[in-house]
């Protein structure tokens, strides 16, 4: 049996060096997210390794596994000692060193390697660590298979069966870019601002998207794991407003922006709009439709309601299903409904064949919005923008909360909401239509205009999203309605953005 971890250890002394530290709240609804050092250290790690390494074996799936890293200044070290811990409870590791989330996916299909484990704090600040795991391709864990991964490493109950190995994949990376690029290229050489925050999707996004026939202009492409400009999320429009500049000052027809590993894609179109991902997937939808009639889509509950409402995808037949938010969640709900293609808010997009193999992928996505352009030449994506009906909505909202108290807060926002609508009262003065509470409460009033809040999965956080097809006057209307409810809970802080950064 391993040695059982503490929730709490004093760095620089004798313990904290030979004890492993996992704070149990890292253990997230479907990945892991701690802030290395302060809530795990390496030791902890190790022990993730080899309790991920005996849930492996529990399941009964033949016990190898890929693992990659993110570019920060520890994700080695982390993933150096993940591999220790794997390996000591009879796991082949298939290493393919630094990567994007999605090229580990890839090598699932391409090594023919049931699991995965790959070393990222996503969009996550620095200092931040986390590893997406899974074990059925092209699924990650969700909340059963962490909630007894969980139990396994904080109880001290993984076993240490020992004959493990590792195999390292140096050329993994050109074989992903081949599959990405042995296509036809576009039609004609799409302008394009590339925008990659400083992260892990600046050594691969502008090589793919060169070799197909793109005019890639990069625009934070180069590795700097301290992030000297903006953090690498499509999210934050301090990020959107970079990719904006660069596209107004260049005269770009489309930006794309990577997060921080490489699974999410944020777009602006050649007038400097930012379009926040679930109306660019409402686009793509409207595409994929067109090519696919009648067919089948997936949207988390943070999207805009235009996926049931837009006349073009009901004339194409199109049936969409709104589901939980989370990469896990929506990727998994496209695989049990046969979904051609799942979309998120955050920017993960999941596309099922012809067009991907049903993992989330950014340069897929990309490559997704450049083909919708190539097969519209006499429109601009400012023109396919304005073509769908008009909302007005607000970008991810997130305020502060501890992980601790975040889901007991939003459960009194549940219950608070759905007292008022049996009392009948009016939210920003109008009547509560409907309360879905599929992933916190989504508020839909009798004119249409909808908040939403819930807790964020990898984050101490609450996300407050927004949305109206009435005005903007009812969209800021709408938000001062949500916050004020939110704010009778005195654990809630500040937003790190709010309805201000949209001008």
């Amino acid at each position: 049996m391993s040695v059982k971890p503490v929730s709490q250890l004093t760095p620089n002394t004798l313990a904290y060096e030979t004890t492993p530290l996992v704070k149990p709240t890292g253990f997230r609804e479907y990945d892991a997210r701690w802030l290395f050092e302060e809530e795990i250290n390496l030791k902890g790690i190790q022990a993730l390794g080899e309790g991920l390494g005996t849930l492996i074996h529990e399941l009964g799936v033949r016990p190898e596994i890929v693992t990659g890293h993110d570019f920060r200044g520890y994700s080695a070290s982390i993933k150096m000692a993940l591999i220790t811990g794997l390996m000591s409870s009879g796991i082949k590791v298939h290493d393919i060193g630094l990567a994007m989330s999605p090229m580990a996916y890839y090598a699932q299909f391409d090594l023919d390697v049931p699991c995965v484990a790959m070393v990222t704090a996503s969009h996550n600040d620095n200092g931040w660590t986390g590893v997406k795991m899974g074990a059925n391709r092209p699924l990650t864990f969700g909340p059963e298979e962490m909630g007894r991964l969980k139990e396994i490493v904080l109880e001290g109950k993984s076993d240490l069966r020992g004959g493990g190995s590792y195999e390292y994949h140096p050329d993994l990376a050109d074989r992903y870019i081949a599959d990405l690029t042995e296509r036809e290229k576009l039609k004609r050489p799409i302008k394009a601002v590339v925008a990659c925050g400083n992260g892990t999707a600046g050594a691969f996004a502008p090589r793919i998207l060169e070799a197909l026939g793109v005019d890639v202009i990069p625009l934070d492409c180069e590795l700097d794991h301290t992030f000297p400009n903006y953090n690498p999320n499509p999210e934050d429009m301090k990020m959107l407003h970079a990719i904006r500049d660069k596209v107004l000052e260049t005269g770009a027809e489309v930006g794309l922006g990577f997060d921080g590993d490489g699974d999410r894609c944020g777009v602006v179109d050649n007038e400097g709009e930012e379009i926040f991902a679930d109306k660019v997937g409402v686009m793509l939808a409207r595409d994929i439709s067109a090519l696919h009639p009648e067919t089948q889509f997936v949207v988390d509950v943070k999207s805009t309601g235009l996926y049931h409402t837009d006349p073009v995808l009901k004339a194409n037949g199109a049936k969409t299903d709104y589901f939980k938010t989370g990469h896990s969640y929506i990727k998994r709900r496209v695989t049990e409904l046969g979904a051609i293609a799942g979309f998120e808010k955050s920017g993960h997009y999941f596309f099922n064949p012809p067009i991907g193999r049903g993992y989330d992928d950014g340069v897929v996505s990309a490559v997704a919005v450049l083909d919708m352009m190539d097969r519209n030449p006499d429109k601009t994506m400012a023109d396919l923008r304005r073509d769908l009906p008009k909302t007005w909505g607000s970008p991810t909202m997130a305020a502060k909360c501890a992980d601790e108290i975040k889901y007991d807060v939003v459960d009194r926002v549940v219950e608070r909401f759905k007292s008022m609508k049996a009392e009948g009262a009016k939210v920003s003065g109008h009547d509560i239509d409907d309360l879905i509470t599929v992933n916190g409460v989504r508020v839909v009033c009798d004119d249409g205009t909808w908040g939403l809040v819930r807790a964020s999965s990898n984050k101490p956080e609450l996300v407050v999203v927004v949305e109206s097809p009435v005005s903007e006057e009812r969209l800021h209307e709408m938000f001062k309605a949500m916050d004020s409810v939110l704010r009778e809970n005195p654990e809630v802080g500040d937003y790190n953005q709010t309805l201000a950064e949209l001008a």
